[in-house]
């Protein structure tokens, strides 16, 4: 009996939306970890899986953990999930950051944001009111204390 599964979120899958939320070509990617782009571009497509040194210097580029980046669900048919492993706080702070990053209006308003800038919006908006008009106060604070 053969058991059919659906992956719901692949490395290849991550590492094209960590790419573009960066707005670095493959090219880019793939100088950055010592390959050329045509290596790079098969992990990408699922074709190939990075060695354990090319993931360390893909989490390395993109300042996330190895553990996050390598997080997949596999979910079976008979309503049975497997998880490899259980998805952390972090892990689920990268894929909201990721949608937010990669939604196509954000990806207009933010073209030109530093990846500080983009964090920084992304984080602020999953404040409150009371917090983020706290967090105002205090950057007004500071910069006012700046020469």
């Amino acid at each position: 009996m053969e058991k059919k599964y659906e992956k719901r979120s692949t490395l290849a899958e991550k590492l094209k939306a960590l790419r573009k939320a960066h707005g670095y070509t493959q090219e880019d990617v793939a100088a950055a970890i010592g390959l050329v782009r045509a290596a790079y571009a098969h992990y990408e497509s699922g074709k190939r899986v990075p060695s354990i040194e090319t993931v360390y210097l893909l989490a390395g580029l993109y300042d996330v953990t190895v553990d996050d980046l390598l997080h997949i669900s596999i979910h079976f048919d008979r309503n049975v999930h497997f998880d490899a492993p259980k998805k952390t706080q972090s892990s689920e702070e990268l894929d909201g950051y990721l949608d937010f990053l990669n939604s196509p209006s954000n990806q207009v308003k933010f073209k030109y944001f530093s990846m500080q800038e983009k964090q920084l919006v992304y984080f602020f908006s999953k404040l409150t009111a009371e917090e983020q008009a706290d967090i105002l106060e205090f950057i007004k604070a500071r910069a006012r204390r700046q020469p």
